[in-house]
Parts: structure tokens; C-alpha cells; sequence
């Protein structure tokens, strides 16, 4: 009994050893950050490419489930994101020093982005999009961090996510980051032109778009091999469109058709974009129409993907 007793206490300490190590938070180390003095005024253009607004933004008069907000510069936080694992609150990220991120340095703010750790070496959920944005260039998040900084303090402290009991233990999303967080910045095409490329990486990285155009797995990571074929709403009300060029997608929009609607929110049937998409155009908006082009030439450019169901006109998560 008592060697029995030895192996299962070794047993023990092996797999407690290798959990240990297989969920530890892996942040990039200061030698990661390259010699490079904030940009503001990319840094404001990235902001809005990056839709950092359209989560963190104070919602429109103080409702936690308002999608749209009054200024995209009162970085307060607030908003409740319901999704099939629980409520997420959106944090304060405005250079407050208590209450949002006034504390925090680039390097606090580059391992939040590309990594999903926090300052005190937790695991943030994946409700926030570092599984895209770890494709963005260093250089374009300390822009953001450098114009974050100028903007007004906000005091508000946002409240604690609503979820599952098994799911406030963070050290488990180490698992989870094996799985769906490689680490790899965005590499461009060599096969495609200097636009798609560019568009590529605004989609895939700032713009975040396959965190609602790509359906999930179980564990909740993105089906990479329906990557922009339309998902359920990750808030759970209606469908998010496909935006590949298929016939059940947008195969019928032709290139300049996808820059205007990003332009003006007006689609080529001559409706407009409704739900969460219409925070989405507003910063769209905001981009060069050089930008808006290269986006739309990208998503002409891939593979065309069946829906995974029918949109419906009458859903409520039309866009």
C-alpha cells in the first residue's frame, strides 16, 4: 500500500508538473519590443481599423447591452458581451491609472494584444480578439498604446464577467491557446499582389473580421476550415453573414460594391447594415478609401465557401 501510495503521489506531481507547464502564460519578453517611438496618428488610424471602439467604447446612455456608444474616445468600458459560455464585461482601457490601463507599459499592452496575458501574468478570454490580433505588426499596437494615452482618463470601473463556475479559473485557457494561439504575425503572400496582401492583413489582424464571419468549435476557437462562411451570432441573437465569394456569400458583389458599402453602410440591393455591423462601417469609414479597396480585394480573392445555413432576411442579426 504505501508504494502504491508513493507512485500515485508521483503520478500526481508528473501531471500536476505538466499542466503546470502546458497552461503557464507565455507573455513576449522586453527584448520583443523593437527600438520604435509612438506613432499617434497611425496609432488613431489603427484604433478605429482595429474596432477597439466598438467593445470599449462606453455603450450609449450607461446600458451594458447597447451595441453603439456617443464617443469612440471615452474609452470606459461596461458593455455585457452574453455568449453561449457566460457574460463578458468589456474593461476600462482609457489611461486612467486605477480604473483603466494608465498603469500598464507597451510591454503590458503588446502581451494584453498579441498574447492574451495580463499585466499580473493572468490569461485573458478569448471574448477578446488576441487570436487575431497576434498577426499585427508590433510597431501598429504600440501606435495604438501611443494614442490611447492621449485620450481622456475615464474613471468608471467595470464589473466582474458573469460566468460558469467552471470557467473562472483562467490557468485551463493555456490549453486552449495550444490550440487556437500560434504566435505568428501576419506574413504576406508572395503569390498575390501588394493590395490583396494589404487587405489581407487588415482583415485578418486590426480588422478581426473572422472572430464573427468564421464559425467556432466546441471549445469555442475558430473553424479555420470555414474561415469568413458566416456563423451564428456570438451573442446568440441571429446570423453573421458569409463574406466569401460564394453565390450564398457575396458572390455577387463585385469589389467596388464591398468598398462603398464599407464606405457608406449601403449594400448593393440598396439596404443597409444593421446590428453590430453598423459600429463595424463607422470605423471602416474612417479608413483611406485606398484601405477600404484593398480590403475588398482580398475578400474577392478568397476561396468560396457554402454557408453554413441560409442567412435570413428577417433575422435579427441582419447586416
Amino acid at each position: 500500500m504505501r508504494r502504491l501510495l508513493i507512485f500515485l503521489g508521483l503520478v500526481l506531481a508528473v501531471a500536476g508538473g505538466g499542466f503546470a507547464a502546458l497552461t503557464r502564460p507565455a507573455p513576449l519578453p522586453p527584448t520583443a519590443l523593437p527600438a520604435h517611438r509612438g506613432d499617434v496618428a497611425n496609432g488613431e488610424y489603427m484604433f478605429f481599423a482595429a474596432g477597439c471602439a466598438s467593445c470599449h467604447a462606453t455603450p450609449k446612455g450607461g446600458k451594458c447591452d447597447e451595441p453603439q456608444y456617443e464617443d469612440a474616445r471615452r474609452l470606459g468600458g461596461g458593455r455585457c458581451l452574453k455568449t453561449a459560455f457566460g457574460t463578458f464585461i468589456v474593461p476600462n482601457i482609457s489611461p486612467h491609472r486605477e480604473a483603466g490601463i494608465g498603469r500598464w507599459s507597451r510591454l503590458d499592452f503588446v502581451n494584453a494584444m498579441m498574447r492574451g496575458v495580463s499585466p499580473s501574468g493572468a490569461h485573458y478570454y478569448p471574448a477578446f480578439p488576441y487570436t487575431s490580433y497576434q498577426r499585427m505588426r508590433i510597431e501598429d499596437v504600440l501606435d495604438i498604446k501611443a494614442f490611447i494615452d492621449t485620450l481622456e482618463p475615464v474613471p468608471a470601473r467595470a464589473s466582474h464577467h458573469d460566468l460558469p463556475l467552471a470557467l473562472r479559473w483562467r490557468r485551463p485557457l493555456g490549453v486552449w491557446k495550444e490550440l487556437y494561439l500560434d504566435g505568428k504575425p501576419f506574413e504576406p503572400d508572395p503569390t498575390k499582389s501588394a493590395e490583396i496582401n494589404r487587405g489581407a492583413y487588415l482583415v485578418l489582424g486590426p480588422g478581426h473580421c473572422a472572430e464573427c464571419h468564421t464559425p467556432r468549435t466546441l471549445l469555442g476557437g475558430l473553424d479555420r476550415s470555414r474561415m469568413f462562411a458566416g456563423a451564428p451570432s456570438p451573442d446568440g441573437r441571429g446570423w453573421v453573414p458569409n463574406i466569401t465569394p460564394h453565390e450564398t456569400g457575396i458572390g455577387s458583389w463585385s469589389k467596388e460594391d464591398i468598398a462603398y458599402a464599407l464606405e457608406t453602410g449601403l449594400k448593393p440591393d440598396f439596404d443597409s447594415f444593421g446590428s453590430t455591423m453598423v459600429a463595424v462601417q463607422r470605423n471602416m469609414a474612417k479608413l483611406t478609401a485606398a484601405d477600404r479597396a484593398a480590403i475588398a480585394a482580398y475578400l474577392r480573392s478568397l476561396p468560396p465557401i457554402p454557408s453554413a445555413r441560409p442567412p435570413r432576411r428577417a433575422s435579427a442579426g441582419r447586416q
